[in-house]
């Protein structure tokens, strides 16, 4: 079977398994070894130290599943807006989101931008004069 055979099959599994707990496709996350699946966990306040790890490492043909270990629902949005997960509840995971290609982007929580992220070494900033807590933390 063809790699790209593999990785469409993988990808059509993760996605019917949709949001949520339960069978989470297999993970890797640093995104290195033969995984066809990058996991971002959200650890909650913290602006750029709510996501782990962060940059995170997505390579070509790898898809990514968000882990939400906070206690509130997310939502994330790639910032030049061509990818999005649905509401992610506390101890859900989302489904798998296919990047397309491993170029550096950015993104953040729709409901708390100040929890931003980023792949393959780029770095966001939460905006400019946020002040709730997911804006703050420590590293």
């Amino acid at each position: 079977m063809h790699k790209a055979s593999k990785a469409a099959i993988a990808l059509a599994a993760a996605l019917a398994a949709g949001c949520g707990g339960g069978g989470a496709p297999p993970t890797s996350p640093s995104g290195g070894g033969g995984s066809t699946t990058v996991t971002i966990t959200i650890t909650g306040q913290g602006g750029k130290s709510a996501f782990t790890p962060n940059p995170a490492a997505v390579s070509s043909g790898q898809v990514v599943v968000f882990k939400n270990n906070d206690g509130v629902t997310h939502h994330i949005i790639l910032d030049d807006g061509t990818m999005q997960t649905a509401d992610i509840p506390p101890g859900a995971t989302s489904a798998a989101v296919a990047m397309g290609t491993s170029g550096s982007k950015t993104y953040h929580c729709s409901i708390h931008p100040g929890m931003v992220g980023g792949f393959n070494g780029a770095d966001a900033e939460p905006p400019p004069n946020c002040n709730q807590a997911y804006c703050f933390g420590g590293g």
